[in-house]
C-alpha cells in the first residue's frame, strides 16, 4: 500500500456535482500538480475553491471544491483528497486521467475500504457493512448495515472470542502444567462453559434468515389459474396499477416484476402468468416462467376463486406447492364461497389461508401483517438491531456451532483434553474470520472485490 490510488467515488451519470476520490502517500504532491487555489493555500481539511488544470499546457479542466484531508484522520487512515468536480462525466474522466498521469494508479473496485480494513480502522465485519449501506432498499436495512458498519456484530463477536480464549488458556494451562498449583478444570465445568458458547451462537444465527431478507429482499411469487385476481394483488401490494386487469383470462402472458418495500421489508413482487393447459405457445412460455419464479420464491402467495370449485388446475397448484411456505387466499369473497379454510389447509399444511376480495380493495393489509410475521418468526424481531445479514458470516457461525457441538460430544464422553481443546480453537478461528483477524488473502480479495470502483 506504498502507493496512491484514485477513482471516481459517485455514480456514473449526469449530477450537481462528482467527486474524485484520492489516497496515498503522494496524495497532497498530486493534488498540488492539478488543482490551482483561488488565492489561498491548500490546507488541512478546508474546503478550497480554485481550478483543475492540465501542468502540461496550462489548460483549464473545471471550476471545483477540493479538500485535503491528512493521515490518520481519514476514511483509509492515509491521505486523501476529494475534488467536487461539476457532475459530468466528460470534467469526472478528465480530471482522474490527469490524477493518474500525475502519480496516481487507478483502485481496484472496494480498495478505498479494503486500506480502511489492512489499515486497521474497520474490521472486516463493518467493511461488509459499507456495501450493505450503499445497498439498502428501505429503513431498516440502512439502519442494519448502519448498526453492523458502528460495530455492534463484532463487539458481540469479540464478546464470545474472549469467553472462549480464557477458557483456551484454562485447558491448555490444565494439559500442559498438570503437576502445578492451579485449579483444576473438571470435565463438567467445561460442558457448562463450552454450552454457553453454543446457545450465544444459537442466539447469532436465529437471526440470520431474518437478516439475508433485510439485505437482499425477500422474493414473492404470486401464482394462480388466470382471472383469479392476480394482478389486482399485485396492484394492491405495489399501490399503483402496474398490471393489466380485466376478466379475459390469460391477460397475464408474462411475469412482472417490481420491488416495494412492505413493513420496512425489501420485497420483490412477481406477478406471474396463470398456470393451466393451453394449446397458446405464447402463454406456454409465460407459464414455464411462472414455474420458474415458484421456483426461485421465497414465498408463494398462491389465489383462487373461493366463488367456484376447486378445480384440477387448483389441485395440480397445490400439489406442486407441496410443503412450501405460502399464503393462500381465498379471494373474491364478496361473491360468496364454495369452500372452507379447513378444506384449504388440508392440502398445504403450511400455508396460512386468507379471505380476501381485490374487488372491494380488502385484504391486503392481512397480507402484509404475515409476511412481516413469516420474515421475523422465531426470536428474531423487527425492533432488534443485530441481525446476520451475511451469508459468509453465516457460513461462519454453522461452522462455530458445529465444533462447539463436537466439543460437548466429547467432554460428555470425557475424552482427552487435547482434542477438545483443537474443537474450541477451531471456533475460535471461525469467529476470527468474521471479523478478519485470521482470515485468508483470498477471502479478503473476495470481499472487497464485490464492492463498487470508488468504495
Amino acid at each position: 500500500m506504498d502507493d496512491t490510488i484514485a477513482a471516481i467515488a459517485t455514480a456514473y451519470g449526469e449530477g450537481g456535482i462528482g467527486i474524485i476520490r484520492v489516497s496515498g502517500p503522494d496524495t497532497l504532491a498530486i493534488l498540488r500538480k492539478i488543482f490551482i487555489p483561488r488565492g489561498k493555500i491548500i490546507e488541512n481539511r478546508k474546503m478550497t475553491y480554485g481550478h483543475i488544470v492540465d501542468p502540461e499546457n496550462g489548460g483549464m479542466i473545471d471550476e471545483v471544491l477540493s479538500v485535503f484531508m491528512k493521515s490518520p484522520h481519514t476514511y483509509t487512515k492515509e491521505d486523501v483528497a476529494e475534488i467536487n468536480c461539476h457532475g459530468s462525466m466528460v470534467s469526472l474522466r478528465k480530471t482522474l486521467e490527469l490524477a493518474l498521469r500525475n502519480g496516481a494508479r487507478l483502485a481496484e473496485p472496494g480498495e478505498f475500504t479494503k486500506r480502511a480494513f489492512l489499515n486497521g480502522r474497520l474490521d472486516l465485519s463493518q467493511a461488509e457493512a459499507v456495501i450493505d449501506l450503499i445497498k439498502a432498499k428501505t429503513d431498516k436495512s440502512f439502519d442494519v448495515a448502519m448498526e453492523q458498519l458502528e460495530g455492534s456484530l463484532s463487539a458481540e463477536i469479540k464478546k464470545i472470542r474472549a469467553k472462549m480464549m480464557d477458557l483456551l488458556v484454562n485447558v491448555t494451562v490444565n494439559i500442559d502444567y498438570p503437576d502445578e498449583d492451579i485449579e483444576e478444570l473438571t470435565y463438567e465445568s467445561m460442558e457448562t462453559q463450552i454450552s454457553q458458547l453454543a446457545d450465544m451462537i444459537e442466539t447469532l444465527l436465529e437471526t440470520a434468515d431474518s437478516g439475508r431478507i433485510l439485505r437482499e429482499g425477500l422474493k414473492v411469487a404470486i401464482i394462480g389459474k388466470p382471472n383469479v385476481g392476480k394482478s389486482s394483488l399485485m396492484n394492491q401490494l405495489l399501490k399503483e396499477s402496474r398490471a393489466i386487469v380485466t376478466d379475459i383470462p390469460g391477460t397475464t402472458r408474462d411475469t412482472i416484476e417490481e420491488v416495494v418495500s412492505i413493513k420496512n421489508i425489501p420485497v420483490t413482487i412477481t406477478d406471474t402468468a396463470g398456470i393451466r393447459e393451453t394449446a397458446d405457445k405464447i402463454e406456454q412460455i409465460g407459464i414455464e416462467k411462472s414455474k420458474k419464479s415458484f421456483n426461485e420464491a421465497d414465498l408463494i402467495i398462491f389465489v383462487m376463486d373461493s366463488s367456484r370449485e376447486i378445480s384440477a388446475e387448483d389441485e395440480e397448484i397445490m400439489d406442486y406447492i407441496g410443503t412450501r411456505r405460502c399464503i393462500v387466499l381465498m379471494n373474491k369473497i364478496d361473491l360468496g364461497s364454495l369452500w372452507t379454510k379447513e378444506k384449504i389447509q388440508e392440502k398445504l399444511p403450511h400455508g396460512v389461508v386468507l379471505e380476501t376480495s381485490m374487488l372491494e380493495r380488502s385484504g391486503a393489509e392481512k397480507i402484509e401483517e404475515e409476511i412481516l410475521d413469516m420474515v421475523y418468526s422465531g426470536k428474531a424481531r423487527q425492533n432488534e438491531s443485530l441481525f446476520v445479514t451475511n451469508a459468509r458470516h453465516k457460513d461462519l457461525l454453522e461452522r462455530t456451532k458445529k465444533s462447539l457441538k463436537d466439543a460437548v460430544e466429547m467432554t460428555a464422553m470425557r475424552e482427552a483434553m487435547d482434542f477438545i481443546e483443537v474443537d474450541i480453537k477451531n471456533s475460535y478461528d471461525f469467529l476470527g474470520e468474521i471479523i478478519g483477524e485470521t482470515v485468508s488473502d483470498d477471502i479478503i480479495n473476495e470481499v472487497f472485490s464485490r464492492f463498487c470502483l470508488g468504495k
